[in-house]
């Protein structure tokens, strides 16, 4: 049980998932400029080391395509998030790099806490890859609990436990800008939420009997910086992203406010087996938020809602160590903040965490690499399934 911004963080979570496995696909093979298909031995195997490598059948991945997601998030428990997936997918051009198939999916999820949810979507590729679209639907009751607003804190080491229901869509795309990395985004979303609580107290700082029951409506421009040398496992370039949601009556909803997200991350290679890599993020809410939509310190080895604020912000950096040209180690730590003036004794919350993990590669013509995370924040430690880079982005 935690806060309704896991809606959409777990269903950012699966998608990215499906259209990175799916988005392998588009992705043109180095110096493979054959027709002949893969062996089925081989689409399993590396022919030049013998490792297990998935490389082949994300070659050839075309039509139906099962897929199983792990969630780990502590907010909601262990679950799982099934689909079945359906990639249309052409043949890249002579040296095209912004190519992705046709996704469709249409799949659930379901965690130890009671949450389950429903959800189909379609992610489209057009103008030899220049626009990016995307239609969503979902159906999901999650089970959260609500910690309270910047440094005033709940009493003990239990929230307050709710649930929100919430249905609807998104429709939206993005455009890129001639030869730049630049892509220009518009995305509108409806949604219908209700909010239950498991006892009717309303006794935190931030919470009103208005946020119950309510129909949002929000238009989200997004402009985004892409020198990303590989989508799933990067290891030079920039990536940034701008997003304002513009939540309004006019456009379908019950209220008017805003909120805005600035992530910028970097890259960069240290020496042949040496990679770093640094992720900021600040997120600002303005009067009006619905307490559960109020922006929260996302971190590994921090459960997601736990440290909620009218503003939110971290940093994590990541070293990895390639000992291996299939494995690699991890370390990474970080910092956030959640600040809020709706609670005026104690203004602030501060954060901090660390971890480690392992990565095996495991598509080596794509550069994808899976492994797990442990991180330690201020609660028990907590695991993490890792598929391409800890903050992989569409």
């Amino acid at each position: 049980m935690r806060g309704a911004r896991v809606v959409r963080a777990l269903g950012l979570r699966v998608l990215v998932c499906l259209a990175g496995l799916a988005g392998a696909a588009a992705l043109p093979a180095a110096e493979d400029t054959g027709t002949e298909e893969p062996t089925a031995g081989s689409r399993f195997f590396d022919p030049d080391d013998g490792w297990f490598d998935v490389s082949g059948f994300l070659d050839t991945a075309y039509g139906f395509v099962p897929v199983i997601a792990p969630i780990t998030e502590p907010a909601v428990g262990y679950g799982a998030a099934g689909a079945l997936v359906f990639v249309d997918r052409n043949a890249p051009g002579q040296g095209e790099r912004f190519s992705r198939p046709n996704i469709a999916a249409v799949g659930g999820l379901a965690t130890e806490n009671g949450t389950r949810g429903l959800f189909a979507g379609h992610l489209g590729t057009w103008m030899d890859g220049r626009l990016r679209t995307l239609v969503g639907v979902a159906d999901a009751d999650v089970n959260l609990e609500f910690f309270g607003l910047g440094g005033e804190r709940n009493t003990g080491d239990a929230g307050l436990a709710y649930t929100v229901a919430a249905r609807g869509g998104v429709a939206g795309g993005s455009y890129r800008l001639g030869a730049t990395p630049l892509w220009l985004g518009l995305r509108y979303a409806l949604a219908k939420t209700t909010v239950t609580f498991d006892v009717p107290d309303f006794g935190l700082p931030g919470i009103t009997p208005n946020d119950r029951d309510l129909r949002l409506a929000a238009l989200t421009p997004s402009l985004t910086l892409d020198m990303r040398d590989n989508f799933f496992t990067p290891t030079r370039g920039w990536y940034a992203d701008l997003s304002v949601p513009l939540f309004r009556e006019a456009l379908g909803g019950d209220r008017n406010f805003e909120k805005a997200v600035l992530t910028a991350m970097h890259y960069r290679p240290l020496s042949r087996s040496l990679f770093f890599s640094v992720r900021g993020t600040g997120r600002a809410s303005s009067d009006g938020t619905p307490f559960y939509l109020r922006p929260f310190v996302v971190l590994r080895g921090v459960q997601a809602l736990r440290y909620q604020g009218e503003q939110a912000a971290e940093v994590e950096a990541e070293l990895r160590w390639q000992l291996h040209p299939r494995f690699s180690l991890v370390g990474f730590g970080g910092a956030g903040i959640a600040r809020s003036e709706i609670g005026q004794r104690n203004p602030e919350e501060t954060v901090t965490t660390a971890g480690a993990g392992f990565r095996y590669l495991v598509a080596r013509k794509h550069g994808l690499h899976m492994g797990l995370d442990v991180a330690l924040g201020p609660d028990e430690p907590i695991f993490y399934v890792v598929f391409g880079s800890a903050w992989l982005r569409p």
